[in-house]
């Protein structure tokens, strides 16, 4: 038992090492002042500098960031309604086939959906830019936080609900004191995986931005395909490094959300 549980530990050492130590070696050599990823002339800071004075690329960011907050913010909204309204369908057959649609646009190629949208776009008139991108965004993020919050709202008792209600509260204050802090756990998983999924898309939005708008994903692949600089080294670690604080906050935020699920203290 002890030996399989030392290479359990080994084999998962094992990949964290092959994931990471690519970002790593990228990040270490976007302070290379010789321009290149072969030899490590000296420290610098001017390929992030470069980053920050170019003002397009800057734009761009604040586009990105634009988009993946409000897309997380609408997505977790109408998510935590969707699993609100799944939740309390009576029909299970109904339910369950609610929940299968739900899971497919997870597991589908993002290929597959980005394609749908173009042609969706297209059909429909919408002209490609920030409202496509936004639009995209929301809807592959909805699934993702109905998948965070619906296991809070199946673990939650009825009871709870009943002895609300019977004290006489409404249905506003049964959502909003009861229901709302009890998944807040799940509201926050939903919110923080769909702003890294937003962040951090390619595919999706590869097809659906136009020209005149471009988020840093698809910006960064454009100056790939021009030749690698160490200018995508720097504003690839800038991006490992926000969505590494964003995954510690979230990480942060439930351990605190953990200790009282309710968020409802204790009086004496």
């Amino acid at each position: 038992m002890e030996k399989t549980s030392k290479s359990a530990k080994t084999f998962l050492a094992l990949i964290f090492v092959i994931l990471y130590v690519p970002i790593f070696y990228l990040i270490f050599y976007s302070f290379n002042s010789g321009g290149t990823m072969n030899d490590f002339e000296s420290f610098t800071w001017e390929h992030y500098a470069a980053v920050f004075s170019d003002t397009r690329l800057i734009m761009i960011l604040i586009n990105t960031v634009i988009v993946a907050l409000l897309s997380a913010l609408i997505s977790t909204v109408i998510g935590v309604l969707g699993s609100l309204g799944i939740v309390y369908i009576r029909n299970k057959s109904l339910r369950n086939s609610i929940l299968s649609l739900n899971n497919v646009l997870i597991v589908s190629p993002d290929v597959v959906i980005g394609a749908s949208f173009l042609i969706l776009f297209t059909m429909v008139g919408v002209k490609l830019g920030f409202a496509s991108v936004l639009i995209s965004h929301i809807a592959f993020s909805i699934p993702i936080v109905v998948l965070m919050v619906l296991p809070k709202l199946q673990e939650m008792n009825s009871s709870l609900i009943d002895a609300a209600a019977d004290l006489g509260a409404t249905r506003r204050d049964i959502l909003r004191r009861v229901i709302i802090p009890f998944i807040k756990p799940g509201i926050f998983a939903g919110f923080f995986l769909a702003l890294t999924y937003s962040l951090d898309d390619f595919a999706v939005t590869f097809f659906v931005t136009g020209n005149g708008f471009s988020t840093l994903s698809v910006e960064i692949y454009s100056m790939a395909r021009a030749g690698i600089t160490l200018t995508i080294n720097a504003l690839s670690g800038i991006i490992f490094i926000v969505t590494l604080l964003l995954v510690v906050g979230y990480y942060f935020i439930s351990q605190r959300g953990g200790k009282n699920p309710t968020g409802m203290g204790v009086r004496k």
